[in-house]
């Protein structure tokens, strides 16, 4: 790909650092401010002074969440071609050579990476600015939520502990923040839905992962936002380990027995939504899922392993529908 060139860009919260390459070299680095008409602006002039079309240019860049979102407007509204990819995948290819905060020589990474995978970029065209606005509905949404449930706490709670005459006017003024809170809520659940209504590509995926037994219509919108629309991992493996229900094999020294831990720093809020989902599933009867949970526990299993094992076969069918484009077909047959 000679006459192709690389812009490698490291996404910060005030800025972008870039490298462009072309042939192994480096052309220019430099950096922008994370703003739109800046973004615009320096693109632009790349362009000009090396003199490419916009075919010629592939911009690469890692993940960051919401400050991707000026870059990601710019890309689709300019038609440049972007490629966001998994920050783990680039720092594996590397090899650790990746020095923390040393934005420059992570940007030149960046644009080698590119050069050398290009052939392994996913040219679908997704709706990134869509799945991006639908991330930000989504953490207003459990902030909100969140509020809400701790004013409720805080409402039932004070009854017993005041007078009734204090907490009539305590009461008055809770209740008109959580019907505030309410409204809000309402208001965002009907953006999300209208922005699934507007898009076939999302609401396809949708349809896809609730078409399996206990993935619920809350579970769903939290992959497909964790997920950026399941473009952000190659398998249902590489999720499994950035969410944290990935088994990992430990010796216990004392007895040189094998357990199988899961990493508990990692995100909280998917594994609880899929282990609410296993639970839910595991209390149905003529389920495949609830069979297995109770020949694993027959067998001596930990309980709280099998139903992490339960999560990840959820993890995995998701994957599966969506790479398949089909609904879900369960191999068991009731009777």
């Amino acid at each position: 790909m000679e006459n192709y060139f690389f812009m490698g860009i490291v996404v910060t919260r005030s800025k972008l650092v870039y490298c462009l390459m072309n042939q192994n070299k480096v052309l220019k680095q430099g950096d922008t401010a994370n703003e739109m008409s800046a973004i615009r602006l320096s693109i632009s002039l790349l362009l000009h002074e090396f003199n490419l079309a916009k075919e010629q240019m592939l911009i690469c860049a890692e993940h960051a969440g919401q400050y991707n979102y000026p870059l990601i407007y710019i890309c689709e509204n300019e038609n440049y071609r972007l490629w966001l990819e998994n920050p783990n995948k680039i720092k594996f290819y590397c090899s650790g050579l990746q020095p923390s905060k040393n934005y420059r020589l992570n940007s030149k990474q960046i644009a080698v990476y590119a050069s050398r995978n290009a052939d392994k970029i996913n040219n679908c065209r997704q709706p990134i600015s869509e799945v991006e606005h639908l991330k930000q509905l989504h953490n207003e949404l459990n902030m909100l939520q969140t509020d809400s449930a701790k004013l409720q706490s805080q409402l039932f709670d004070q009854r017993n502990y005041m007078s009734e005459e204090v907490f009539n006017v305590n009461a008055t003024r809770l209740i008109v923040l959580i019907k505030g809170l309410e409204e809000a809520i309402a208001t965002v659940e009907d953006e999300i839905k209208c922005i699934f209504a507007g898009n076939k590509f999302l609401s396809q995926q949708m349809e896809l992962l609730t078409s399996i037994e206990g993935v619920e219509h809350k579970v769903a919108l939290k992959m497909i936002v964790e997920t950026d629309a399941f473009t952000r991992f190659d398998n249902y493996r590489q999720f499994c380990s950035h969410v944290g229900i990935a088994p990992l094999k430990t010796v216990l020294k004392a007895n040189q027995h094998f357990q199988y831990p899961v990493n508990v720093k990692l995100d909280k809020g998917i594994k609880t939504l899929l282990n609410e989902a296993a639970l839910s599933i595991i209390k149905k009867k003529d389920s495949e899922l609830r069979d297995y949970f109770i020949r694993k526990l027959k067998e001596g299993k930990d309980e709280r392993l099998v139903l992490n094992a339960i999560r990840v076969k959820l993890v995995a069918r998701m994957f599966a529908v969506i790479k398949a484009n089909q609904k879900y077909q369960p191999k068991y047959s009731i009777g």
